[in-house]
């Protein structure tokens, strides 16, 4: 998940060679979890869905759009299977984690947006609004449940909490640019994009109180906020017209790819047993 956003995002900002080679990473990690997952018989995680989104997205931005449609086919039958017990575990001090039911919710509004466009297909972009508009839904129920003492004590889904928004952002945006409720959605998206970007401070301040070294899985779970306020940002300038939304969007490009390599030494590290966390 974490490394296909970074994927879109260094699409977007042109660097095709590098954005391919991260594709070709997150398309290979996909194809193992899913052959695990089937093999052990895993339940399904929103992660999962999140991820087959975010591929497909990139697929619909290489101008795949039969493969873009069988994700978004795929993702959507995961969220299905994943989501009807998904809002009544959430605890009362949830984690960063527990944004995930969000991400995965506005990740198939983001696919179908892009699909969309790519098909010029009016019905599935309004069909869109349904997982934007549950997703917005989702959050504020999350929200009022997330422990605080997260933003200092998390090892790395913190960051999902910003993340979340993020991705609705992206949503918003996007089924902007196709000629959705253009009217209501582009300021939408600009609200959104600031709120998203509320949470930084706060975030890098946590970090900074309390800094983590080892690794964590959990710290993937970073890598895909940082690179969602990436792409969002791109969608964000172009459809609102600020061009300085987008030098800060190329700027949080280059910061995802350091985040990206620096959690994958990490992972590296931990595996030949160079530390423990």
């Amino acid at each position: 998940m974490g490394t296909g956003i970074v994927s879109v995002a260094l699409a977007v900002d042109g660097a095709e060679t590098l954005s391919r080679a991260l594709l070709a990473v997150a398309a290979a990690g996909w194809v193992a979890l899913a052959a695990t997952g089937i093999v052990h018989r895993y339940d399904v995680s929103f992660t999962a869905v999140a991820g087959t989104a975010v591929l497909g997205a990139r697929a619909a931005l290489l101008g795949w759009g039969r493969a873009a449609a069988a994700m978004l086919v795929v993702a959507l039958t995961l969220w299905v299977v994943r989501a009807a017990r998904s809002l009544s575990t959430v605890p009362r001090r949830a984690a960063g984690a527990a944004f995930l039911v969000v991400v995965a919710t506005e990740a198939l509004a983001v696919l179908a947006a892009f699909v969309a466009a790519d098909d010029h297909a009016a019905w599935l972009a309004a069909a869109a609004l349904a997982p934007f508009a549950l997703g917005l839904a989702a959050y504020l129920h999350v929200v009022a449940r997330f422990d605080l003492h997260e933003l200092v004590d998390g090892r790395g889904d913190q960051w999902v909490a910003g993340g979340a928004l993020a991705i609705a952002t992206l949503a918003c945006a996007k089924l902007a640019a196709v000629g959705e409720a253009t009217a209501v959605l582009k300021p939408a998206a600009l609200v959104l994009w600031s709120s998203a970007s509320a949470w930084l401070p706060f975030l890098v301040a946590g970090e900074l109180r309390r800094p983590f070294r080892g690794y964590d899985v959990r710290r993937w779970a970073t890598v895909f906020p940082v690179g969602m306020y990436a792409v969002c940002s791109f969608l964000v300038a172009s459809v609102d017209h600020v061009a300085a939304i987008g030098s800060l969007a190329r700027a949080w490009t280059w910061l995802a790819v350091a985040v990206w390599g620096a959690t994958l030494t990490a992972a590296v590290a931990r595996t030949v047993g160079v530390y423990d966390p």
